[in-house]
């Protein structure tokens, strides 16, 4: 089973950025644990700040991978474009957000991929990303 998480813009910053809402760990440590905890996947790691890489990733893997996991950061809330590469493939997508995106401000509140997604996962930290793990590794 290959499964690839893609985090979007400011993901980079994770165990600096605001850690009383994303904690103090960087989602590279956080990696490793679950690529140690799940030895029987291939598990692959992409972010970038920048709308168009994410989509390229997107195409490419998204008719040979057997799923996604995609924290879009703040492109949940604006990328039609990136609703448009998702709808687009035929690898399953699945949202995740380490905040509570409901908790948070009312912009935050609409999520323009969920439509191209298969669920959403969020406000449960970095324990998110596992719990999408489990659902894929389960259906």
């Amino acid at each position: 089973m290959k499964i690839i998480i893609i985090n979007g813009p400011n993901l980079n910053l994770l165990g600096k950025r605001e850690p009383e809402i994303y904690g103090s760990q960087s989602f590279e440590e956080y990696f490793e644990i679950l690529k140690a905890k799940y030895p029987s996947i291939q598990l692959f790691y992409f972010q970038s700040n920048v709308e168009g890489e994410i989509i390229d990733k997107i195409h490419e893997v998204g008719f040979c991978y057997d799923a996604i996991l995609l924290n879009a950061g703040g492109y949940t809330h604006t990328s039609v474009a990136i609703s448009d590469a998702i709808a687009g493939v035929t690898t399953p997508t699945l949202e995740v957000h380490i905040s509570n995106i409901y908790k948070r401000e009312e912009f935050r509140h609409k999520s323009i991929i969920s439509k191209s997604c298969i669920g959403m996962i969020s406000g449960l930290g970095l324990k998110g990303y596992e719990l999408g793990l489990q659902y894929f590794i389960t259906t």
